[in-house]
């Protein structure tokens, strides 16, 4: 499996994506409502035409990933390209750790994985459990191949500052929601919304230089990890006005790199659901009838 061509890889990826395209009602909503959302300037047209592309993308994505699980190190160092290496090796000698800040934009779990390779140093990951068990271990088994830590993340600040403290790499997913009482408030696209503020608060804490980095898929349809130079970030006498801007800086990186790459990012996410709910009222309505019933089995036991 692992000597299959890229180009074939990349075909099958994109008619599961556009199979799944036609089939999913559910998510091509979301991925629509989103992308109006943020670009109300867009005609239905174009919405419809990069909603496909979405698809398509994250259908690639996961045609590679099951590939991936046959790569050894040197796979994916042959395969993969590196723009910035420098600035990740630069970071290196730094003894507070370093923190990569990503997304889901392309080939996110190829994203870690080329790095560790890279440096010949496993990772402390952060990431949320997957629903499905028997999904969520394959996902394990994959991030964990060459010796990087998972984390779950509601046990994580703990073991990612003793990992900064030690001078190693932490990386984390920033794109995503959190709730309100547990995310600092951001504009994202325009939009209020919350991000989680672990990076900040501890490149804070730990005085770590933050990296953004994200794994691509250029024009020939090859992968490119972009490693961006360490974040400027704010220090004042003010903790808290420092992890909101700060926050606000790094979800900055990830718009620009959104914008950049859009039919590269998970626009599955509801990502605006605490602030703008009435863009997700079908989902909503769902998650409140799960909800009921739960209580109704709970009172009948």
């Amino acid at each position: 499996m692992a000597g299959i061509p890229q180009k074939q890889v990349a075909l099958a990826g994109r008619l599961f994506g556009m199979v799944a395209y036609v089939l999913d009602s559910r998510h091509r909503r979301i991925v629509r409502r989103n992308l109006q959302f943020t670009h109300p300037q867009w005609s239905r047209n174009r919405v419809r035409r990069l909603a496909k592309r979405v698809f398509q993308s994250v259908g690639v994505t996961f045609a590679e990933i099951c590939q991936m699980t046959c790569f050894s190190s040197e796979d994916i160092l042959r395969k993969v390209r590196i723009r910035g290496k420098e600035n990740l090796v630069d970071c290196m000698s730094s003894p507070e750790g370093v923190i990569l800040i990503s997304a889901h934009l392309g080939n996110w779990e190829m994203a870690h994985l080329l790095a560790s390779c890279y440096l010949q140093e496993p990772l402390v990951l952060v990431a949320r459990r997957i629903e499905s068990q028997t999904l969520d271990r394959w996902i394990q088994r994959l991030r964990s191949r060459f010796g990087s830590i998972v984390l779950d993340k509601k046990q994580a600040l703990g073991k990612m500052a003793r990992a900064l403290k030690q001078g190693g790499v932490v990386g984390l997913l920033i794109d995503q929601g959190t709730k309100r009482s547990e995310g600092v408030e951001v504009s994202f696209f325009g939009r209020a919304a919350t991000a989680t503020p672990a990076a900040a608060l501890l490149a804070r804490r730990y005085n770590s230089p933050v990296l953004p980095a994200f794994c691509v898929r250029e024009a020939d349809g090859g992968l490119t990890l972009v490693v961006e130079p360490p974040m400027s970030l704010q220090r004042t006498q003010d903790p808290g006005a420092d992890m909101k801007e700060n926050t606000q800086r790094m979800t900055s990186a990830v718009e620009k790199a959104v914008r950049a790459y859009p039919e590269q990012w998970f626009w599955f996410h509801k990502r605006w659901k605490w602030h703008y709910p009435y863009l997700y009222p079908e989902d909503l309505a769902m998650r409140r009838r799960r909800r009921e019933k739960r209580i109704a089995r709970l009172n009948n036991v």
